[in-house]
């Protein structure tokens, strides 16, 4: 048995304890380390989920988890015993009809940990030790700490926004919300060689932040409603645009200070907003979806280990797991946190 930060209803997060079996044929135990609670964890905790999703029966939240292998099973060699991993959430099919047209990020039948998109529901990765498939633990290099590793999965969210974009060497980037994965967003343009990133947001902290990480300029446009107008100038100045907010004024933002012919990528989700369809048409924009990632997990554990992004700015605190609430709570205030882990 291992302890695990399970949700029953809003506000309802128990310690409590769940069955860990053993390794089968291709499996891996891990002994979880670090765990990022992100931003749809604190949608189950609050709301008890998200659109059409919502929480069913009690599960354990967190897919953001990093830890050390405890045990194989059969036929497992890419993974060793006391090897640090970073776990992918994500564990698609691989027959379905998207999974083998290598869009595996839509496959049909996704089992995605800590996720009530099916029933029973898919337990998550907040808890001491888990058994997943061997696809899922990537090795992550030695020297590498598990904090470190437990943002593989945010970043490969952004490394695979940036795939959706198309090459950002030279361009104009703007980032609307400077959450962590707006935050993630801002470090993969500036690594892709943008030469420019602005970021905007309506909560100073972030926006300090974000100057320090290299933002040319942040933002707020809550205090400051015409801060973006001299980008909205001669059609826009923008050639990349990641909406990170997931609001309609973000969106609305982000069409306005995008330049005919730019791409703008929605990562945020909020719900539905209003799209000002003549900007789109007028300026000839084209708005792409950006959801989760596939291989963009490796490449994030390879940025991570080399120090090729370097995400320790935003790690705001570890938390014992047994004070999960109060993880959850400073998670929730934008004024003092950015990224905060679990310590399982």
């Amino acid at each position: 048995m291992v302890k695990a930060a399970v949700l029953h209803a809003p506000h309802d997060l128990r310690i409590e304890e769940m069955a860990l079996a053993e390794p089968g044929p291709g499996e891996v135990a891990v002994r979880i380390r670090a765990g990022g609670i992100c931003g749809s964890d604190l949608h189950y905790y609050h709301k008890g989920g998200f659109g059409a999703v919502r929480l069913q029966q009690p599960m354990a939240l967190g897919h953001e988890v990093a830890g050390e292998v405890l045990a194989v099973g059969d036929g497992v060699t890419r993974v060793r015993p006391g090897q640090l991993v970073a776990v992918n959430p994500s564990l698609p099919c691989g027959t379905c009809r998207y999974c083998q047209a290598g869009m595996q990020n839509h496959c049909l039948d996704m089992r995605f940990y800590g996720s009530a998109m099916r029933f029973p529901h898919v337990q998550g990765g907040f808890r001491e030790a888990l058994v997943c498939d061997a696809s899922q633990a990537v090795p992550v290099p030695e020297g590498v700490a598990a904090e470190t590793a437990a943002f593989a999965e945010p970043l490969s969210v952004c490394l695979h926004a940036a795939r959706q974009a198309g090459p950002l060497m030279g361009q104009r980037v703007l980032v609307v919300g400077v959450g962590p994965i707006g935050m993630l967003t801002l470090l993969v343009a500036r690594h892709a060689g943008a030469r420019e990133v602005v970021v905007t947001d309506i909560a100073d902290s972030p926006l300090a932040l974000a100057r320090r990480l290299g933002a040319a300029q942040a933002l707020n446009t809550a205090a400051e409603p015409s801060a973006m107008d001299r980008f909205r100038a001669d059609k826009g100045h923008f050639d990349v645009v990641f909406e990170a907010s997931g609001s309609g004024p973000g969106l609305a933002d982000a069409l306005s200070a995008a330049r005919p012919g730019a791409t703008v990528v929605q990562i945020g989700t909020g719900g539905d907003v209003p799209l000002p369809l003549s900007t789109l048409v007028a300026k000839e924009i084209t708005l792409r979806g950006t959801f989760r990632f596939h291989e963009e997990f490796a490449w994030a554990v390879g940025f991570l280990a080399s120090g090729a992004i370097d995400v320790s700015p935003l790690l705001t605190e570890v938390v014992p797991l047994a004070e999960a609430i109060r993880a959850f709570d400073l998670a929730s205030d934008r004024s003092r946190a950015m990224k905060v882990q679990l310590a399982l």
